[in-house]
């Protein structure tokens, strides 16, 4: 296979590539909310919303966020609770934490105007070079190549490139050749173009190079063999980690929650407290003994109340939610973080892990909570 550094693209390919596929793009593209807009705030939005989540669970959740928060100046003003309790569901949390953040500064440092310099939109808190291209062509139509999973999928198969996909240096050379196929007329068309492609025709398994519009200027269609690019590292094993968290509960019937530090998983999030076993370790002594440490507490772990499984991106989890009675001392948190306790009826109010949010939605079933203890 050619080196990288001597991939590129000929004049040939590059007038097979580009009006082929905005032709097809014109006449296929999905109707999307974000698409309605030329608002670099709303599109902004989009694709923090778009990374690692599919298109149609992103839609309504676009559609709320931008109801409650029109427009950037909103979005600084709120506070971080109520920006999670919107995202709450969508995973990846940090980038809700990131967007509140940069928001604040594109109203400080900028006039209330997202910036359309490619190094000023880099300074934004969260903004990497995938989103700093895509919010700058689509909004802007600044000629920067969008490289993600769906672009990067397309390039390898275009170049028949059997690179591996996962080195920084493969994606500084994909980034290269995207930027050459690039239509600098029609630069935000074009990246959404390369997306749509990459997500609807050109996909990871079977995919249906026949309906494929640049399908006479791919190497890999050529060659016969598209699904065999790109090429990937081998998967690892995926950890896994069992769980123990408390429903405590305190004589006036509330329920013990704590949020999450800002830094770290799920940051920012409310959660029943509790961690991992560890070795030899019964998930009831794990329970007792995460309060203990995390909140200077001793309680009677009573009973099992509910166990679920749950995968994040990079492990999995067997959580295990017992019924506690709290017994001695005044929840404080080691990490300085927020403790509260609430009525059942107040949970809905804060934002959850989507594993959290299981049981409250069991807790809701069962509608137990005066008798957890009988």
């Amino acid at each position: 296979m050619p080196d990288l550094d001597s991939l590129s693209a000929s004049d040939e390919q590059i007038q097979a590539f580009r009006g082929p596929l905005m032709e097809w793009y014109d006449e296929n593209k999905r109707e999307m909310p974000w698409r309605k807009t030329g608002d670099p705030y709303r599109i902004w939005v989009s694709e923090i919303m778009l990374q690692q989540t599919r298109v149609d669970t992103v839609r309504d959740y676009y559609r709320r966020f931008v109801d409650a928060f029109p427009t950037v100046e909103d979005l600084a003003d709120a506070e971080q609770d109520d920006v999670l309790k919107l995202w709450e569901g969508l995973g990846y949390y940090s980038r809700a934490r990131y967007l509140h953040h940069a928001a604040g500064q594109v109203v400080r440092e900028h006039d209330g105007t997202v910036p359309r310099d490619y190094d000023a939109i880099r300074n934004l808190k969260g903004i990497g070079p995938y989103t700093a291209a895509a919010v700058l062509s689509i909004a802007y139509n600044e000629p920067h190549p969008v490289l993600d999973g769906n672009v990067m999928r397309v390039v390898s198969r275009v170049f028949a490139s059997d690179a591996n996909i996962k080195k920084a240096k493969t994606q500084r050379h994909f980034r290269r050749l995207a930027g050459e196929l690039l239509d600098p007329e029609r630069a935000g068309d074009f990246n959404q173009a390369m997306m749509e492609l990459g997500a609807t025709i050109c996909t990871p398994t079977s995919p249906t190079c026949k309906q494929c519009p640049v399908q006479h200027a791919c190497s890999a269609n050529a060659a016969g063999s598209p699904a065999s690019y790109p090429v990937r590292p081998e998967s690892r094993p995926v950890p896994h980690h069992d769980v123990a968290v408390g429903l405590v509960f305190n004589d006036n019937g509330s329920i013990l929650i704590q949020r999450r530090p800002e830094d770290g998983l799920l940051g920012g999030l409310w959660e029943f407290p509790g961690g991992k076993s560890e070795d030899d370790e019964s998930m009831e002594d794990a329970c007792a003994r995460e309060l203990r440490e995390e909140l200077g507490i001793e309680v009677d772990v009573e009973a099992p109340f509910y166990t679920l499984s749950h995968a994040y991106s990079h492990f999995k989890i067997t959580l295990y939610a017992f019924r506690c009675r709290l017994i001695e001392g005044e929840p404080t948190s080691e990490e300085g973080q927020p403790i509260r306790w609430v009525n059942l009826t107040d949970l809905d109010n804060y934002a959850f892990p989507r594993a959290n949010r299981k049981l409250i939605e069991e807790l809701d079933r069962r509608q137990d909570a005066p008798s957890l203890f009988d």
